[in-house]
């Protein structure tokens, strides 16, 4: 068999001569290449970087809120240390969503309905819970509203999710935790931002239609209109009403958070001498229903207005209802928290913890400020003159 004849040359003298053959001078062996997976990373580094927007910061945002009479406050939001050393609940770890922007992620609405259910979760859409007031309100509403709608105009120039409800014919519906004396035939609904509680809705379609056209029709004053069936509205008696998202058929993060907010809220008002609710008055202790004003459209809003700014008179301290409240939008800004105020305000903050809770109070409920580096948008929020959202 034939067989190629081994070399009797070494191997690198071999090399050598085919190199001077060539031309070319010996060189080194080659550096290795870059591992691949470094260069990978760097690629995909670059590429974050480059698509990922920059959150603006809370003096960021605080500026540009500033500059359309939106008072704020730039103090910290959380004040205790980190771990935290005074007993605040905590969230399981990883609980919050940091990476996600949430300001502006509030869509415009004209009114906001709470509707009584004596629960903290419900079925996954409202809507579908059959004989429910909201499975008839929201076809009424589409039915009935005007078909040339207003477009919500945001309240504050070019920052998004700031608007001023009256812009908007959008009807908010929620079902809330609160209870009604009859709470198998009838609801009891706080209507926002009027703030006031209509008694004694019918849980029909009926009901709905008579709810909408003596409250919710965006052509109806915050007053309502006269007494119309057995639908009777009230003032609300408090400083503050304030929604937590608890509708753990929508959104875990919202559940586990709405009981350690509100626990947290509880605290922290007691502790500065205000009374914390999680029901409303009975509707017999509240005064005369609003049905009852008499005069035109303009003087019964007047009115009404009138006996919301003496409750302080009314009461020796200060009060704030706490409502858990069915899906508000944007799950994954857990803990969600929504501030009505009697002055017409909505303050819609995101990714709350317990820790935040003082300065909330402290700051917003008590100092009328809002805090840029919570905020998700809200309604009413821009207030000239240098008055803030608890001003009249």
């Amino acid at each position: 068999m034939f067989s190629w004849p081994k070399s009797t040359t070494p191997a690198s003298e071999y090399k050598e001569k085919l190199v001077a053959a060539a031309g070319a001078q010996p060189t080194s062996p080659p550096r290795s290449p870059p591992a691949p997976h470094r260069k990978s990373d760097d690629m995909l580094k670059s590429l974050i970087t480059a698509v990922m927007p920059t959150h603006p910061t809370a003096e960021q945002l605080g500026a540009r809120l500033e500059k359309c009479s939106v008072p704020v406050s730039l103090d910290p939001c959380r004040t205790c240390a980190d771990p935290c050393d005074i007993g605040h609940a905590e969230y399981p770890k990883h609980f919050l969503n940091l990476a996600s922007d949430m300001f502006g992620s509030v869509r415009a609405y004209g009114r906001q309905v709470v509707i009584s259910t004596g629960a903290s979760d419900w079925q996954r859409d409202i809507e579908d819970e059959k004989n429910s007031l909201a499975h008839y309100l929201s076809p009424v509403h589409h039915s009935l509203v005007r078909s040339t709608k207003k477009t919500a105009a945001p309240s504050a120039s070019h920052v998004p999710g700031v608007f001023e409800s009256a812009e908007s014919t959008s009807l908010s519906i929620l079902n809330g935790s609160h209870r009604t004396p009859d709470e198998n035939n009838s609801a009891s609904v706080i209507v926002l931002p009027d703030f006031k509680l209509v008694t004694s809705v019918d849980k029909t379609a009926k009901g709905a239609a008579e709810l909408w056209k003596a409250a919710l029709d965006p052509d109806v004053g915050r007053a309502g209109v006269p007494a119309q069936g057995n639908i009777r509205s009230f003032p609300l008696p408090y400083q503050c009403v304030v929604l937590i998202c608890s509708h753990k058929r929508r959104s875990m993060r919202c559940h586990i958070a709405a009981p350690k907010l509100e626990d947290a809220l509880i605290t922290s008002l007691e502790s500065i001498g205000w009374e914390a609710h999680t029901q409303p008055d009975d509707p017999d202790t509240l005064g005369p229903a609003l049905e009852t004003i008499p005069g035109s459209p303009e003087e019964r809003d007047a009115a009404f207005v009138s006996r919301l700014k003496n409750v302080d008179d009314e009461y020796d301290q200060k009060r704030v209802l706490i409502v858990r409240v069915s899906h508000t939008g944007g799950h994954k800004y857990a803990g969600n928290m929504i501030l009505c105020f009697p002055q017409g305000a909505s303050v819609w903050y995101g990714k709350m913890t317990p820790h935040e809770v003082p300065e909330v109070v402290r700051q917003t409920i008590v100092g009328g400020k809002i805090m840029p580096g919570l905020l998700r948008g809200g309604m009413h929020l821009s207030r000239p003159d240098g008055k803030n959202i608890i001003d009249w």
